[in-house]
């Protein structure tokens, strides 16, 4: 197959692509309308097109056939969904551009919303976002759920825009830009606990799946693999996934919301202590 035939979808989604497809054109056109003091940096531009075009990748591209028989590949599928592109997407802070779109809502259009901003307030609790974030993996990695997922159309999709915006939520609730001094924000200290909590249960279940004896995904036995490599092989590669990465960019977030509670120590605090000071 041709290189460029590998950026063809392999399961053709509409609802997919139009979903992705209204995300960028509503960013771009956030851009070119609001005021230049309020748009976002070239960074921060470029981690949100990167976040969304990786997403898009391992959904609607050759790259969820193999997803679908490997199982490394799977987990690499879901490391992408649930962890690096909603991370990037959360840390670019979409947020002028959710304010830009708010006002440009009609009074009847933002009360329909409010249920979703209900259901939203609720996932945000730190609790509840925790669970979720490592129960989702749990669930769909469950080896008769996950079996039922690799065979069905309507569960497999249901199980990738699960991780996605879930892996959405989470990582906006980590990396929300408002400061927890000024707005009832989460704390930078539970945030940090937060990441630290839910590596360790992934960790825990990346470790089992790679020192299980046998095939414990035997689903891709049943369907065949797309590559001649070994069951075991790829049984460990994808354990290695589950196990490592996800580990990793919770110390990266954690590196990160330090660095953001210093940067914003010495903004608020120094100013109100040289202020105590002068009185």
């Amino acid at each position: 197959m041709p290189d460029i035939g590998f950026l063809a979808p392999y399961d053709f989604s509409p609802l997919t692509i139009l979903s992705f497809a209204l995300v960028l054109a509503g960013y771009g056109y956030a851009l070119l309308h609001m005021e230049p003091e309020q748009r976002p940096g070239s960074v921060r531009i470029v981690a949100f097109v990167v976040g969304v075009l990786l997403c898009y990748g391992v959904m609607q591209t050759r790259f969820d056939y193999y997803s679908q028989y490997m199982f490394f590949v799977h987990r690499g599928q879901h490391l992408i969904l649930h962890h690096l592109g909603p991370f990037l997407i959360a840390l670019s802070n979409p947020l002028p551009i959710f304010r830009f779109w708010h006002e440009q809502m009609s009074p009847t259009l933002r009360s329909w919303l409010r249920p979703v901003g209900w259901v939203y307030r609720i996932l945000q609790q730190p609790v509840i976002a925790a669970v979720l974030f490592v129960g989702l993996i749990y669930f769909w990695l469950w080896p008769p759920i996950h079996f039922d997922a690799m065979l069905s159309r309507q569960l497999y999709w249901t199980m990738n825009w699960s991780m996605l915006l879930d892996g959405l939520l989470f990582w906006w609730l980590m990396f929300d830009p408002r400061s927890p001094v000024l707005t009832n924000a989460l704390g930078y200290g539970k945030r940090i606990l937060i990441l630290a909590a839910v590596a360790i249960p992934q960790m825990i279940l990346g470790a089992w799946i790679v020192f299980s004896r046998g095939m414990v995904y035997d689903v891709y036995e049943v369907c065949g693999r797309a590559w001649p490599m070994a069951p075991e092989t790829d049984q460990l590669l994808g354990g290695l996934l589950t196990w490592i990465p996800p580990a990793m960019m919770s110390v990266i977030g954690i590196l990160l919301i330090l660095r953001r509670a210093m940067h914003e120590d010495g903004r608020i605090v120094k100013p109100s202590r040289l202020a105590g000071e002068n009185s």
